[in-house]
């Protein structure tokens, strides 16, 4: 449970300093014959801010009732 405790804290504020990320996809437009034409085009995945917020607060709670012993 410490581990994925872990990986949340890391990933909650990985997701505070970046709001998210481009990706580019390129696209076949015409294709007669020798004549290719391509399109990239550029996509925009990101996330709110208070979802690293959620993922940093549930990976403390992880890590500080892993180390809690019955």
């Amino acid at each position: 449970m410490r581990t994925v405790g872990i990986v949340l804290i890391v990933a909650g504020v990985l997701m505070f300093l970046f709001n998210g990320f481009n990706y580019v996809t390129e696209k076949r437009v015409v294709d007669i014959g020798p004549l290719k034409i391509d399109k990239q085009e550029n996509h925009y995945f990101g996330w709110p801010a208070y979802a690293g917020g959620i993922a940093l607060v549930a990976g403390i709670v992880l890590v500080v009732a892993g180390k809690k012993k019955v």
